[in-house]
């Protein structure tokens, strides 16, 4: 007798085969073949279910350029697999063509030519036109938002997150989870939660004094969608008191809460639903690891890590999906339930090519509401990319705007060394475009955004870069509690990613003058994002203004500055 778990995999090729899964039939059109709205929506309406997937939209409103990552690398058991593939690799695992579509919406080769043909990607008025013609194909869709909506731009942190709620209630989801929204602070969330009209998820969200779920998220809903009882359990960001600021939410604790899952899904099933869904922001390699330890999951929609993978990865009876960030893609699973069981499904990653895709006029006229107060000084020019240079973010160990931001602190502080977080968010610069007030506020915008200045000693310095680099290379997914690695200006260093905490870095540099690190010495540190409460100095985005307004023209080089072994 064939298994669910054969029939999955059958339901699998089946769709990769008539382009029902991954990316659908627009990423097997040939280079400078025209797209059209109607082939980024094609899809052939599937079984009685249908999903719908936004996650990481960190506050991008408009449309806006993204590079994908040059370097993901993957250890232990993810070594090779996806989400750490990049590049030709990608392309070929995937059979993209070179040039195509798909090649610039996935990967991160030939950007800045690519972009010229492509243009840019997302907009929430364009999100909002996907989302209402899936609608229209099923009414009873349910949209569902994986976090880090609240979060990380101008007019987010002018308004305290109330721009992304006003914009994102008129999406109409289903349900969310959380991660950066925490950061606004306890109050604030809470008073955004009393209004939120749709269901605020996490099952692993518990009150710190009582050690019991938190009261004010439920873990799980049960909705009712094509004549199937569908339990949607939240997952928020474990780790939150690690990566952010504990003092802005003292009164909660996370975690994984893998044992709770487990119960939740089974007091789910105990109460009639037929298919468990996980709206998840876990990342995608600690989803691998819960899916392979929880049984009865049926659907995990991942977030956190911002990976766009193409078609749907099966661990056991789990099928795990990832759609992105920065509104650059959708995703669109439907799914075929029968006698309680996920019996086969199709899925579309849909990328939001600005240019292909209609705005929806409703949609355009609320997010230029939400932005008019601001507008003068959103658009402020402080300088210029020159022609040969893009600006970007994503990658393990370095980007043009964190050597930017680096370059700023070491300057503008007047330090030996910079460190600026390893976080993923952030849109891309092409070449020769006006660098904005906007865009400096994209890639720093933050509640804890001081540039503290102090002195460490070289052996303090080295501490920090094993903590951060065992939070991104730790073999165990579980133990992976943070972004990628801290981006450093003003020294070099070598990173062994096959070495266990504590040996993984070694020949620590102090670019300016060649001598190595030493651990006894102390040196003048600038960086920002510190966790501590009551951390003094500039905002990081004046730091950053005030650079590139001497600067002028912008111009990045590349970092030859770090040294990766075993990768």
């Amino acid at each position: 007798m064939i298994s669910r778990r054969d029939f999955l995999q059958v339901s699998m090729a089946a769709s990769a085969i008539v382009g029902g899964s991954g990316f659908g039939n627009w990423a097997r059109l040939a280079a400078q073949q025209a797209l059209t709205q109607d082939q980024l929506l094609d899809f052939d309406t599937f079984g009685n279910v249908t999903l719908i997937h936004v996650t990481d939209i960190h506050a991008q409103l408009k449309p806006i350029y993204f590079r994908e990552p040059e370097i993901n690398l993957g250890v232990g058991d993810a070594r090779g697999q996806i989400p750490h593939v990049t590049g030709a690799d990608f392309r070929k695992m995937y059979g993209i063509e070179d040039g195509s579509p798909s090649a610039y919406a996935l990967t991160y080769n030939d950007f800045a030519a690519l972009g010229k043909e492509y243009g840019k990607v997302g907009g929430l008025d364009r999100v909002a036109t996907v989302v209402n013609s899936i609608r229209a194909a099923r009414p009873d869709a349910l949209l569902l938002d994986g976090g880090d909506t609240w979060h990380g731009s101008y007019t987010c942190y002018q308004t305290q997150g109330q721009d992304m709620v006003n914009v994102m209630n008129k999406l109409v989801p289903d349900a969310m989870t959380f991660h950066w929204e925490f950061t606004l602070g306890s109050d604030r969330v809470h008073e955004i939660l009393e209004d939120l009209p749709f269901a605020a998820l996490g099952q692993n969200i518990f009150d710190k004094e009582w050690d019991e779920p938190s009261e004010n998220f439920e873990s799980y809903r049960v909705f009712e969608r094509g004549g199937t009882k569908i339990a949607v359990i939240g997952q928020a960001f474990p780790y939150m008191p690690i990566a952010n600021p504990g003092w802005m939410f003292p009164e909660y604790s996370f975690g994984i809460r893998d044992e709770r899952m487990q119960e939740m899904v089974d007091e789910a099933r105990g109460e009639g639903a037929e298919l468990i869904v996980v709206l998840s922001h876990n990342g995608f390699d600690v989803d691998k690891k819960m899916a392979s330890r929880v049984q009865g999951i049926d659907v995990i929609l991942s977030g956190h890590t911002h990976d766009a993978v193409p078609e749907p990865v099966l661990v056991g009876e789990t099928i795990i999906i990832a759609s992105g960030s920065n509104g650059k893609f959708v995703s669109r699973v439907d799914l075929d339930v029968r006698d309680g069981k996920m019996m086969g499904f199709k899925h579309k990653l849909i990328p939001i090519f600005s240019d292909v895709i209609e705005p929806d006029k409703e949609m355009t006229a609320l997010i230029d509401e939400q932005r008019a107060p601001y507008l003068d000084q959103l658009t402020e020019v402080i300088g210029q990319l020159d022609m040969d240079s893009v600006l970007y973010r994503r990658g393990n160990f370095n980007g043009s705007w964190d050597d930017l931001i680096c370059d700023a602190l070491l300057s503008e502080r007047e330090a030996d060394i910079a460190m600026s977080p390893g976080v993923r968010w952030g849109p891309s610069l092409m070449p020769g475009q006006e660098i904005t007030r906007e865009d400096i506020w994209n890639v720093t915008s933050m509640t804890y955004p001081n540039a503290y200045r102090t002195e460490m000693t070289g052996e303090f310095i080295h501490v920090i870069l094993e903590d951060v680099a065992d939070n991104l290379f730790n073999t165990d997914p579980y133990y992976q509690q943070g972004g990628d690695m801290v981006r450093i200006g003003g020294m070099g260093y070598e990173i062994d990613i096959t070495k266990p905490q504590g040996s993984r870095i070694s020949n620590m540099t102090l670019l300016k003058t060649g001598e190595a690190i030493d651990p006894a010495k102390t040196y003048m540190v600038a960086g920002w994002a510190s966790v501590n409460e009551g951390t003094e100095g500039p905002e990081i985005w004046n730091v950053v203004e005030s650079h590139i307004g001497k600067l002028g023209t912008v111009s990045s080089k590349p970092n030859t500055s770090v040294k990766v072994v075993g990768a």
